[in-house]
């Protein structure tokens, strides 16, 4: 153990790449925590439309994420083959799918009515829902334009970079969000319009910064990111080949989540509200889980760059045993001393039976989620690892058919066929998840990821493209 602490790929070299990415997650969540916080102070209106066009939103955007965070993988792996001057043709040929999911996800505006009118909630906070995801939308192109250009640093392993242009949009969103909701100084009074003007702002700081960064001298000079701008066909049809079923996997797992949610919401108030208030506490688990899996896939990927696959094999037992450590702390704390977590989202409209009741039900269920944490370790462990390899066309079919015929369908017979309750719904997503880890840990130990590669076979020179072809080259990445 000791030993794996200073050796390549061991715990050391998956701390430093993870843990900015770590703190990365949680400027995100604290900027749509004190958006909701902000709203819910404003009006009640204002949050109850908040919670669905937000939701809405972010699902109409995942599949668009998921395609353009794949890029990752192809900067990690041309920096394990030091072919540098293909790093920044693989940043651009993601700038160029972003611009395209830019136009599809503004074109919702036009439906935005339609849709809101078939979620069929009141006139009032269909308005303001309607509003809200408008703009939301309108920006939507800057999220996954931030995400394409980001794999700029984490397919390099820089993601320190990355955390601190997070943490200044999130520096730029909270107190424009407050002055714009609230109408604070010269600001006017927007309300929920306010706070969906600031995220979209928060969003372009990030563009805006990485723009900077990547376009610098030095690195226009090191990794060719403004002499090789010009769409490659070639190259793009191999991001979309890898990166279309990522995205696919990212808005199937979307879906599936809001699915689960939804059918929660048809067993009653009080077993909605303690099952969101379990899974709020149970992204104490998840989100340091999503910065080891993209740690570990940017390792494994610029192993498998450099033709070393066994390095990925070690980074990956190396984030296995760090994540399981975690876990078994998490777990803990979630079967001991449930009710003090549970405590922290009390609410005062809630009466003492109300209250008792959501305390008792949210104890049971915080045990699901302490079996199910282990092996949602394996789940994105494993799934990080061969993702970054290639292996995303078997991620894709295995969440899609495990999705429906695991979760979906089970919940909903139980669920609406057969009257089951609460704890039913939540055995057959502990079951999913479960399923789920144990698959890619079943392909991972296959070793197909291993002769894996979403880059050329072997990059040399091509056709007086210059450094914009993949040519070799000696040294490092760079910083």
């Amino acid at each position: 153990m000791i030993e794996r602490w200073s050796k390549q790929n061991g715990y050391r070299d998956v701390l430093a790449i993870s843990l900015p990415l770590v703190a990365s997650m949680g400027s995100i969540t604290l900027m749509q925590f004190t958006d909701r916080m902000f709203l819910a102070n404003y009006s009640v209106d204002a949050i109850a439309a908040a919670l669905p066009a937000g939701i809405a939103s972010f699902t109409s955007i995942a599949f668009f994420m998921g395609v353009a965070n794949y890029t990752n993988a192809f900067v990690a792996q041309y920096v394990g083959a030091r072919a540098y001057g293909r790093v920044g043709a693989s940043v651009w040929q993601g700038i160029y799918f972003a611009l395209v999911a830019s136009c599809v996800l503004a074109s919702l505006y036009f439906i935005s009515g339609t849709l809101f009118e078939f979620i069929g909630h009141s006139s009032r906070i269909r308005a303001l829902e309607i509003t809200y995801f408008n703009i939301l939308t309108l920006g939507a192109g800057l999220v996954v334009l931030g995400s394409a250009m980001a794999s700029f640093y984490t397919g390099r392993g820089l993601t320190w970079t990355v955390m601190l242009v997070h943490m200044a949009g999130a520096a730029v969103n909270i107190p424009l969000d407050y002055c714009l909701i609230n109408g604070v100084g010269p600001f006017p009074e927007l309300g929920i319009m306010g706070a969906a003007i600031a995220t979209v702002t928060a969003s372009g700081t990030i563009v805006a910064i990485l723009c900077i960064l990547i376009f610098s001298p030095a690195n226009r000079k090191r990794f060719s990111t403004w002499e090789c701008r010009a769409f490659d066909g070639e190259l793009f049809g191999r991001l979309m080949r890898y990166g279309l079923p990522s995205g696919v996997q990212f808005f199937l797992e979307i879906f599936g989540l809001t699915f689960f949610i939804q059918m929660l919401g048809r067993l009653g108030d009080l077993e909605l509200a303690a099952s969101n208030i379990v899974l709020s506490i149970e992204t104490l688990s998840f989100l340091p889980m999503v910065g080891f899996h993209v740690g570990n896939a940017t390792l494994v990927g610029q192993a498998i760059g450099r033709g070393r696959p066994e390095q990925g094999s070690y980074s990956t037992t190396s984030t296995l045993h760090l994540i399981m450590a975690y876990m078994m702390f998490v777990a803990a704390a979630f079967i001991v001393t449930p009710e003090p977590l549970l405590h922290l989202f009390k609410a005062h409209h809630h009466t003492p039976e109300q209250y008792a009741r959501i305390n008792d039900l949210g104890v049971i269920l915080m045990r699901f989620v302490a079996v199910f944490c282990f092996f949602d370790a394996l789940n994105l462990v494993y799934s990080g690892a061969i993702k970054g390899a290639g292996d995303t066309r078997f991620i894709m079919w295995t969440i899609g058919a495990l999705s429906i015929g695991v979760m979906i369908a089970p919940i909903y017979l139980a669920l609406e066929v057969f009257g089951a309750g609460l704890y039913a719904a939540w055995t057959i997503a502990t079951l999913y998840i479960c399923v789920l880890g144990l698959a890619f840990m079943w392909r991972y130990r296959q070793g197909k990821w291993k002769s894996m590669k979403v880059i050329e076979p072997q990059p040399v020179g091509n056709g007086g493209r210059g450094r914009c072809a993949a040519v070799l080259e000696v040294g490092s990445a760079g910083t």
